[in-house]
């Protein structure tokens, strides 16, 4: 990250030399000259004209004695934005700090914890930065962080580093911020992951540090990012919409699909449940906006003028897009003049999302990552992965791999099943000394696979309960072809068991609504969630624990605007998938408004 410079240095210095003035509180200097050669000095700063204005402040500094360490001041942080630290030194080793009045001396500080900075002086530099006795303004109070956080790092202090731009996080904006929050994670994910683990198990539950370092393990990839406690739904029922606490939209919605090319048809899917969501919570009487929808194509540059087009047509929060690179396209921009919700993530899922913006989508990576929780939740030690080579089912199946080894579990095979072959008899062998009890197996392909896969896994011996990613499921009831799969239990969209209350339900709309039969089912809930969340995302990100009962399942929004899903469990039995008695741990009320939804 670059050090933060003093942007509204410009400004102190103006209020400084104008009087007897109050910046933040605390008085700047109470004897501050005026004159006209004050005043062309600081014209040559404000203009960037760094070099002149120091030049000028010497000058002054010269023929003022009464102000000669004050100008003196103004003249090494003119070469400091300059970006002269070498022609500062000389100057602030000149000058008296008991001079200098208010702010002023802090600012003199800082001066000199930077310089000994460069001069690979960490501890000269923390003897420096440590937090004023008294309130000071922003810019100096951020100043003073930045710095002390450089000095922590290089004095190979890492995790105080990370903790003081924690700190330093919500009081910095646009790109400060963002490069802040690169830094933090940097400095953590340079600690490795044993030492992050051991830091991590130590934090209070409420300890600011933890979204930190639970984002940090992730991409290490030792632990999934699914949010781990649920405290409580959404707000509470309230007002007369029957809205839930914290219910707010925005005038005009834009929503961001492929509506034609090769994702025409889950762009569809995606948008039916949108709006049924949508119009179903019109019974509620609450404000809905405004939604256009906007052709966002299959790739970067559609995505990106259907975003701009947008925000052009006066669209105040946008839905979308869909590809992944259109995802990057727009992140790219910088700052967003649009917030927005994501219907997926950037290609490079390392960097968090820019100010603004939310990430939603139907990762494999969750999925993955919650069978591997739901096995070790049983008591189990040992399991053996099995996956096809498709994307969906790689991705998941190396979550569930770090995932399970990070809860302590033992891998006793791992085997990838050709999705073009049918026999998978020599791949396969009998568990031995494997109890039932404690060991179990993980597949994540599609339900012709695995209903091959399952009666040959039996012919095996191999008789261990097996665990499954929603993609073993067609999406509607098939006794006859499912029998093969009896006793798969797997993790699903609740709304495709009807198990979410208020929402509306599937088995009332499918009969008229193709898109809510088969394996379109999950991308229509995904639709209505992507409508649920708009009203409640802010609300969402600003009280972490709270989750929104949606379609495709219970929804946590973390403090990075990354809304994660709590799937539903269920069980293949005589052919039919049904839910686990009590695997919806976190029902919503029954009294849950149609507003109310939201998806991962």
């Amino acid at each position: 990250m670059r050090p933060i410079r003093a942007s509204t240095l410009g400004l102190l210095l103006s209020a400084g030399l104008a009087g007897c003035v109050t910046q933040g509180g605390v008085q700047q200097h109470t004897t501050a000259p005026t004159g006209e050669a004050t005043q062309a000095a600081q014209a040559l700063y404000i203009k960037g004209q760094f070099d002149q204005a120091a030049q000028a402040y010497l000058a002054l500094a010269a023929q003022d004695s009464d102000h000669r360490d004050y100008y003196k001041l103004l003249a090494a942080e003119s070469y400091r934005q300059e970006g002269a630290l070498d022609r500062a030194a000389p100057i602030v080793t000149d000058i008296r700090r008991s001079r200098l009045e208010g702010e002023d001396s802090l600012r003199f500080d800082a001066l000199r914890a930077e310089i000994a900075l460069k001069n690979n002086d960490p501890t000269t530099a923390l003897s420096l930065t440590g937090k004023p006795s008294s309130h000071v303004s922003p810019q100096v109070s951020q100043r003073l962080s930045e710095l002390r956080a450089r000095a922590q790092a290089a004095s190979n202090d890492p995790w105080s580093a990370a903790q003081t731009r924690v700190e330093l996080d919500g009081q910095l904006h646009g790109i400060d911020r963002e490069q802040n929050r690169q830094q933090i994670l940097t400095l953590l994910t340079g600690l490795g992951t044993q030492p992050l683990a051991e830091r991590a198990a130590a934090l209070p539950a409420n300890d600011p540090m933890k979204p930190w370092v639970s984002e940090a393990q992730s991409q290490l990839g030792s632990v999934d990012r699914s949010p781990a406690v649920l405290d409580q739904a959404v707000g509470t029922v309230s007002g007369d919409k029957g809205v839930r606490e914290g219910y707010k939209v925005p005038t005009k919605v834009a929503l961001l699909l492929p509506l034609s090319g090769p994702l025409a048809g889950a762009g569809a899917a995606i948008r039916d449940g949108f709006f049924t969501n949508y119009v179903d919570a019109s019974r509620t009487g609450a404000t809905r906006p405004d939604v256009a929808v906007y052709d966002s194509g299959n790739d970067a540059a559609h995505a990106v003028a259907a975003y701009d087009k947008a925000v052009a047509e006066g669209a105040r929060f946008v839905v979308g897009p869909l590809n992944r690179e259109g995802v990057s396209a727009i992140f790219a921009k910088g700052a967003l003049p649009a917030p927005m919700l994501t219907l997926n993530y950037p290609s490079d899922n390392k960097n968090l999302p820019p100010s603004g913006a939310n990430e939603f989508g139907l990762l494999p990576e969750t999925e993955g990552a919650q069978v591997a929780d739901h096995m070790a939740d049983r008591g189990m030690k040992t399991a053996t992965s099995i996956v096809s080579t498709d994307d969906f089912a790689r991705r998941a199946g190396n979550a569930f791999r770090a995932e399970w080894q990070a809860r302590g579990g033992t891998l006793a095979g791992q085997i990838t099943l050709d999705s073009g072959s049918i026999d998978f008899a020599s791949q396969l062998s009998e568990p031995v000394g494997q109890d039932p009890a404690t060991s179990g197996v993980f597949i994540s392909m599609k339900p012709q696979q695995a209903r091959l896969l399952i009666p040959q896994l039996r012919l095996a011996k191999n008789n261990l309960p097996v665990f499954a990613t929603s993609h073993v499921y067609g999406g509607s009831d098939d006794p006859a072809a499912d029998r093969d799969l009896e006793g798969v239990e797997f993790c699903d969209a609740p709304w495709l068991f009807d198990a979410q209350p208020g929402l509306a339900r599937r088995s009332e709309l499918s009969a008229a609504v193709p898109a809510t039969r088969g394996v379109t089912a999950r991308l229509f809930a995904f639709g209505m969630d992507a409508w649920g969340l708009v009203p409640y995302i802010d609300w969402m990100r600003g009280h972490p624990g709270s989750y929104l009962p949606g379609a495709t399942g219970q929804l946590v929004a973390d403090e990075f605007g990354r809304v994660r899903r709590v799937l539903i469990w269920a069980r293949f039995a005589d052919g039919v998938a049904r839910p686990v008695a009590g695997s919806l741990e976190l029902e919503a009320p029954a009294t849950a408004p149609n507003v109310e939804s939201g998806g991962g």
